[in-house]
């Protein structure tokens, strides 16, 4: 079993920055793809972005590319989220997953492939 608390979520003006952490405790011997979701209208989660567990391999999408940076500190057990350029559509609650036994190079975007899940940070963005 693993454990993710979010944390970093907050109030921040259109256009500023934000730092998401995610630190995982419990099983931290295993070989983890992390990934960033949120709620979005007509998906139970919609993926932002995700790493893979070498941090080599990273994916984004569309809508936060060139804007958010994912990445992590395995000594740490903690993945980051770095969100900059702040919209007010990225309002939203921001959850984090890890997928168990990943293959180190293998990034995952797909909800339904992790394992566990965090309980969620709030973001919110105003105009």
């Amino acid at each position: 079993q693993v454990q993710l608390v979010e944390s970093g979520g907050g109030l921040v003006q259109a256009g500023g920055s934000l730092r998401l952490s995610c630190a995982a405790s419990g099983r931290t011997d295993s070989t983890y793809a992390m990934g960033w979701f949120r709620p979005a209208p007509g998906k139970e989660r919609e993926f932002v972005a995700a790493i893979s567990w070498s941090g080599g391999n990273t994916d984004y999408a569309d809508s936060v590319k060139g804007r958010f940076t994912i990445s992590r500190d395995n000594a740490k057990h903690t993945v980051y989220l770095q969100m900059n350029s702040l919209k007010p559509e990225d309002t939203a609650v921001y959850y984090c997953a890890a997928l168990e036994g990943a293959i180190p190079i293998v990034v995952v975007t797909t909800s339904h492939e992790y394992d566990y899940w965090g309980q969620g940070t709030q973001v919110t963005v105003s105009s």
